[in-house]
């Protein structure tokens, strides 16, 4: 213990001189309050649970299997560069980087495009066809679904690049070649920060616990009763789950401080050298702490004021795939995770997700307005377009 205490803890401690400035803290000292009260207790313990259970440990398995396939492949590669070459397929490339899951892939088009090796058609594909960290949590929950959404990213982007580079062709709003020079410090100080904190622990926690975290989840999930199927006590699954997940949390607040608006929506900064379960818990940890809030928000709204979101919502209509479009134009992938959440739980139609999976740019726009701001802005209106398009011919033809 005094060996965990003095490699992690330590560190943490003096990197933030333990004060209690640390905004993130607020989160879990919210859930542990929750839990004490006796009014919400059961409440949060279940939502806790299902949390970690039926969306952390789905996301871990995912991220995993994700982070080893594109391990594989060089996406920072000089062969992106061939691609300057042969316009015609840059769109497709920028088209499959954005339906990845994650905003790996955009961001990958983005500095290239910047580099002057894509087009501002490649741009526009790309972060219309991105879905975020949200691809995630719904192919971990819903497989089907998300799929479905992911493919129709691929599509929708790619006809979007296509027609923009034939009206504006492949250099419109690119910004000066000097103003690249901000690429090659731009990950400097982020990755010195996430070899920091708890990020080894963070990575040894998902390492040892995915596994076992992923056959409690498919016991779950086929309606067995995990306390009955290992002898354990009645109640003994859920507790277990509500801890983990306190844990999961505790560990994203501690990773980093709240200071921007960026800090809050997107993803920890990584080190390209960090292990893959590194990368893993920091996504993982990031997706379960919106997916919780988002679940606890719907709970404790029908317990506190005795109504139904999803007929609350049912009533706005037409109005339902705005709503989906216009949370999409928000940076950051959180409250693309809270949209998604809202789906899964049912308080949301399917239209509002495809709008909002089809418009949000994710994590990828933060770079984009670093690195050419007026790019960014009329490739995240050009995505607008289709995602209203989308999102309504849904709902007019299915809903």
């Amino acid at each position: 213990m005094t060996t965990l205490v003095s490699k992690y803890l330590l560190p943490i401690v003096k990197q933030q001189n333990w004060t209690l400035k640390n905004r993130r803290l607020v989160f879990p000292a919210v859930l542990m309050a929750l839990l004490m009260a006796a009014p919400t207790r059961a409440l949060s313990l279940s939502v806790l649970s299902d949390a970690f259970w039926q969306v952390a440990a789905y996301v871990a398995a995912t991220l995993a299997l994700f982070h080893y396939l594109t391990d594989k492949f060089d996406r920072q590669g000089t062969w992106t560069k061939q691609l300057s070459t042969r316009s015609s397929l840059q769109v497709l490339f920028a088209a499959f980087m954005g339906a990845l899951p994650g905003c790996g892939g955009a961001i990958v088009v983005i500095t290239q495009y910047v580099r002057c090796n894509l087009s501002f058609g490649a741009v526009v594909a790309v972060l219309t066809a991105t879905m975020g960290d949200a691809a995630f949590l719904l192919l971990a929950t819903r497989p089907m679904d998300g799929f479905m959404m992911v493919g129709l990213g691929f599509v929708v982007g790619l006809i979007s690049g296509v027609v923009v580079d034939r009206i504006h062709g492949g250099d419109f709003l690119r910004p000066k070649v000097a103003r690249s020079k901000h690429l090659d410090s731009i990950d400097e100080s982020e990755a010195a920060l996430s070899e920091h904190g708890f990020i080894n622990a963070q990575g040894r926690f998902w390492q040892w616990l995915v596994l076992p975290a992923m056959v409690m989840a498919l016991l779950g999930s086929f309606q067995l009763d995990t306390d009955s199927v290992f002898r354990l006590p009645a109640g003994t699954s859920e507790m277990l789950g509500a801890a983990l997940a306190v844990i999961t949390v505790t560990f994203w607040s501690l990773q980093r401080e709240v200071n921007t608006y960026e800090s809050v929506v997107g993803e920890d900064p990584k080190c390209r050298q960090s292990h893959l379960f590194q990368r893993v818990a920091q996504d993982t940890n990031f997706v379960t702490v919106w997916v919780i809030a988002a679940f606890l928000a719907f709970e404790l709204t029908i317990l506190g004021l005795d109504i139904e979101l999803s007929n609350v919502f049912g009533g706005w209509g037409a109005l339902m795939p705005f709503m989906g479009v216009a949370v999409g134009l928000l940076p950051g992938c959180g409250p693309q995770i809270l949209v998604t959440s809202l789906y899964i739980s049912g308080a949301v139609p399917m239209s509002a997700q495809v709008g909002n999976a089809i418009s949000n740019d994710g994590d990828a726009l933060f770079p984009a307005i670093a690195l050419a701001p007026k790019a960014a802005m009329m490739a995240t209106l050009y995505s607008t377009v289709p995602a209203l398009i989308a999102a309504y011919s849904y709902f007019f033809l299915f809903e």
